[in-house]
């Protein structure tokens, strides 16, 4: 059992490993530094939204933070509303309370059972893991302990390339839209307000502005102009167990094949979501299974298509993106942005076109880039992502897909694994793939708490 723990990050991915080390009977205290960063402890950004208009995308029977208790989130949105059911989409305002009470509880917990927890508010500047432990420094202090886990979700959102310096600094061109969304007031004026990328930040953004700008358009742009794919109304199983399929697809690892098969397997279905739902549990050995190159070919030809099957909006937020397309207060538009620049107190847009058909201009208000997650290593100015990487600590995924691990979270320096020195949540993405939802999340953070207290 490893006596002294560190984890660094404070969202809903720390929140869960905390959760589940201090839930645990345990031989000895346990002494646990847990560096939430000061912001949104344990919300994070994912359910720091205070909006009931932003919804989890996934039904409230599957949201529990725990493993071991699947009806956790159920029970707790219950005893505030007694006619909230299982299959309901319900706010991620509530899901951060839930976090929050959970949090409370452990704390508790620890209290009673003699654990020597320090919930420190402040950003990390340093690690520097060795085979025997990991160095946390913070400010002039450091602190020894017996291992760490990253915990700090996806990294700070980018500008595009094409982006000039100056549309930065006008403040018209937008990089993080939660905080954006956090300070943005109710305002008649009319505007155009364009979104660069159409997945569910995307949606977000649009509900809220939608409703606090009443004269505000939207233009919209991503690569195929398609909004996420709406869940049923009703939760659907899948009619088989899909093994003829897990199957097929292990024997050949090719993404042209396995994009024959999913839709072949669609073909004889009732529902496609039935047969990518049924994909969950898989996707990490699945992923584990492709090499580089078809990894690469993924991301360039087939994962715009698999992220909007895969996360998929509520059916009722559906039908209000529905609403603004009819109102004429929305516009989707296929293209890649080239280049944004101020043009007098505008921002001026190029547009590449699909199929060669050019270069198609416009002007905004405002420009928000609604890209979802980043998750690149090699390219972020995280301060302590940064120092790991230039010390050679954690190597980058050679996709832009979190930090090199082993399939336990142990972080890769070289061709080794450091012993004390673990991820959790979307830096994983590149081990896992499917690495920043709560499902996932959650049995990540129960088998990190096994390890860790085995002293694995």
């Amino acid at each position: 059992m490893y006596r002294r723990v560190a984890i660094i990050g404070g969202g809903a991915a720390a929140s869960a490993l905390l959760s589940e080390l201090l839930e645990r009977q345990l031989p000895q205290p346990l002494h646990l530094d847990w560096y939430t960063g000061g912001v949104g402890a344990p919300r994070g950004v994912a359910y720091g939204t205070r909006s009931d208009k932003h919804l989890l995308n996934v039904r409230a029977a599957s949201m529990s933070m725990f493993a071991a208790k699947p009806h956790g989130f159920l029970d707790f949105a219950q005893r505030g509303d007694g006619s909230i059911a299982g299959t309901d989409f319900l706010p991620r305002r509530l899901y951060g309370d839930y976090l929050e009470a959970e949090v409370a509880r452990s704390l508790e917990r620890a209290r009673a059972a003699g654990h020597d927890v320090r919930v420190l508010p402040f950003a990390v500047d340093a690690l520097v893991p060795e085979n025997d432990g990991v160095t946390v420094i913070h400010g002039e202090e450091n602190a020894r302990v017996d291992a760490a886990v990253l915990a700090i979700g996806s990294l700070p959102p980018q500008p595009l390339g094409g982006v000039s310096e100056a549309a930065l600094e006008s403040g018209q061109y937008v990089t993080e839209p939660w905080s954006f969304l956090a300070g943005a007031q109710s305002d008649a004026h009319p505007r155009k307000v364009v979104l660069v990328g159409l997945g569910l930040t995307a949606v977000d953004v649009l509900l809220e502005l939608s409703a606090l700008w009443p004269n505000a358009t939207f233009e919209a742009i991503s690569r195929h102009g398609l909004l996420p794919e709406p869940h049923l109304k009703h939760a659907s199983a899948p009619s088989d167990d899909g093994s003829e399929l897990i199957e097929s697809m292990r024997e050949a690892p090719y993404i042209r094949t396995w994009i024959r098969l999913l839709r072949e397997a669609v073909e004889q279905s009732d529902d496609w979501r039935t047969v990518v739902d049924g994909l969950r549990p898989h996707t990490p050995s699945l992923w584990a299974l492709l090499p580089e190159a078809e990894r690469s070919r993924f991301l360039r030809h087939a994962r715009w298509a698999w992220e909007r099957v895969r996360h998929r909006m509520p059916p009722q937020v559906m039908a209000s993106m529905q609403a603004l397309e009819d109102a004429g207060r929305l516009h989707r538009r296929r293209g890649r942005l080239q280049a944004v620049d101020v043009a007098g107190d505008k921002l001026h847009l190029d547009i590449r076109l699909p199929h060669g058909k050019g270069i198609e201009t416009m002007d905004a208000d405002l420009v928000i880039q609604t890209v979802g997650l980043n998750t690149d290593v090699r390219r972020t100015q995280h301060p302590l992502i940064r120092q790991l990487a230039t010390n050679g600590h954690v190597a980058p995924d050679p996709l832009g897909l979190g930090v090199v691990a082993s399939t336990e979270g142990r972080i890769m320096h070289g061709q080794q694994a450091w012993p004390r020195f673990y991820a959790i949540g979307t830096l994983l993405r590149g081990t896992l793939w499917e690495s920043t939802a709560m499902p996932e999340i959650r049995q990540q953070a129960r088998n990190l708490a096994d390890r860790l207290l085995k002293g694995e």
